[in-house]
């Protein structure tokens, strides 16, 4: 991968780190899918009306419509739904290292549909990486003890599953429709299943329209979805998931540093040995972790 994917992709994993304080704010002044249904609903209207002002078309293959419609539903629905949820049962700690199954589900999947086949460095990367995470959140799980534990769990793998299962697609789909018009697409799909639900179980009523509130939904609906979806699938247009996938062991690294550095909290020293597995495993993964990949249909 170029220097320039490389930058893209960090910035992609910052972003994404930078969504979780936001959210904590967002949730004190609104339920949570209806929070998570703005926040879809918003991010693919500014995508749709910026593809359309640059004349990008609508796609016409009913299955790049049936492919966006899974992604939707994955990476939207199933991804907001599990993790805005799981917050309530489970600590950070749990969240990141069960949401952190993610590449390696990813690994698996694009291995059968992709035909990407990871090397035994690409392999001990992504067994770094995890195992970074682990001894970075070890003190939050050795201390945790919330009721519906299990509850919460599934919650964190349905979104987990939901993402792995929208990368192997966006990655099938990237290149043949405008990443713009895609995302967009995805994303206003998806919001429809989390509006039923809000609808249905929370009163979207007793939202509180403060400053907080409207500067979080917006900063999380432009920069926390709508760039970031259009940044990741322009990497998957040029970049082989497992590498790309692999950054995603950086998120809670650059949680911790946002932490540090706005928050004045410290880093112990596992949390320091932690990153430094989990940077190691990323560089494994990219610098030749992948076998070519023969071309997937």
């Amino acid at each position: 991968m170029t220097v320039g994917i490389i930058a893209q992709i960090i910035l992609v994993m910052l972003l994404w780190a930078a969504c979780f304080p936001l959210i904590t704010v967002g949730i004190e002044f609104a339920p949570h899918l209806t929070f998570a249904t703005l926040r879809a609903f918003l991010a693919g209207a500014a995508l749709i009306i910026v593809a359309l002002a640059l004349r990008q078309p609508l796609p016409k293959s009913r299955r790049i419509w049936t492919m966006l419609a899974i992604v939707g539903a994955g990476a939207t629905s199933l991804g907001f739904l599990g993790m805005f949820h799981a917050a309530e049962f489970v600590s950070p700690g749990i969240a990141t290292v069960v949401a952190n199954t993610q590449p390696l589900l990813a690994a698996g999947l694009a291995g059968i549909i992709l035909k990407e086949q990871l090397t035994a460095l690409g392999k001990a990367g992504l067994a770094l990486g995890f195992m970074g995470i682990l001894v970075i959140t070890s003190p939050q799980i050795l201390t945790g003890g919330q009721e519906n534990y299990i509850l919460g769990v599934a919650y964190i793998v349905l979104a987990a599953l939901g993402v792995t299962v929208s990368n192997v697609v966006i990655k099938r789909i990237a290149g043949n429709v405008d990443a713009l018009m895609a995302m967009g697409l995805q994303l206003l799909i998806g919001s429809v299943p989390l509006a039923i639900v809000a609808w249905a179980t929370e009163e979207p009523t007793t939202i509180r329209w403060t400053l907080p509130f409207v500067g979080a939904l917006l900063v999380l609906s432009l920069f926390g979805s709508a760039l970031v979806y259009w940044l990741w699938f322009s990497v998957l247009e040029k970049a082989p998931l497992n590498r790309a996938n692999a950054f995603s062991f950086l998120i809670p690294i650059f949680g911790l540093a946002m932490g540090a550095l706005f928050y004045g909290e410290t880093l112990g020293w596992m949390q320091i040995a932690g990153i430094v597995l989990a940077i190691l495993g990323v560089v494994l993964v990219t610098r030749r972790g992948t076998k070519p990949a023969r071309t997937a249909g």
